[in-house]
């Protein structure tokens, strides 16, 4: 996670596993409730879904995403909009979600940029620290795991 952009998380995980494996987690449905969290995901831009995770009062997050396919390039980039769902929530979350896949030898480079977060705001400030650890941990834990177990 870069610490000096307020705005943004990023991270930047090998993977040895090809490019076309890397994307089947990232956009199937099944796998993705495996990594990160049940919804109704599909590939077409456009496509609203709903994510529900655990609330974080301390950030103002309710804990249910809206989240929209925004733009995808097949197994090189997707691009995710997310927002807190609750209304009277004090999170005014509007964030962009974009992985990009890179070939890298037989394995794939996957970055992760998360960004939105208000420099101005500590809420959005500490929804940033907590979900930049969060996002480490998802990526480098759960969503490999997934990798090894297909």
């Amino acid at each position: 996670m870069t610490t000096t952009d307020l705005t943004t998380v990023h991270i930047d995980q090998f993977f040895p596993h090809p490019p076309a494996k890397v994307w089947r987690v990232l956009t199937e449905p099944d796998l993705i409730a495996r990594w990160l969290l049940p919804g109704d995901f599909r590939l077409e831009i456009g496509h609203r879904y709903t994510m529900r995770a655990q609330a974080m009062p301390g950030t103002g997050f309710s804990g249910t995403i809206q989240a929209e396919v925004l733009d995808f390039e097949e197994e090189r980039m997707l691009r995710l909009g997310w927002r807190d769902a609750a209304e009277d929530s004090p999170s005014t979350a509007d964030w962009t979600i974009t992985w990009t896949l890179a070939a890298e030898g037989t394995g794939t480079r996957l970055f992760l940029t998360h960004d939105g977060f208000d420099p101005d705001s500590p809420l959005q400030q500490r929804a940033r620290s907590i979900m930049g650890g969060g996002w480490q941990s998802i990526v480098s834990d759960r969503l490999a795991q997934v990798l090894r177990d297909l």
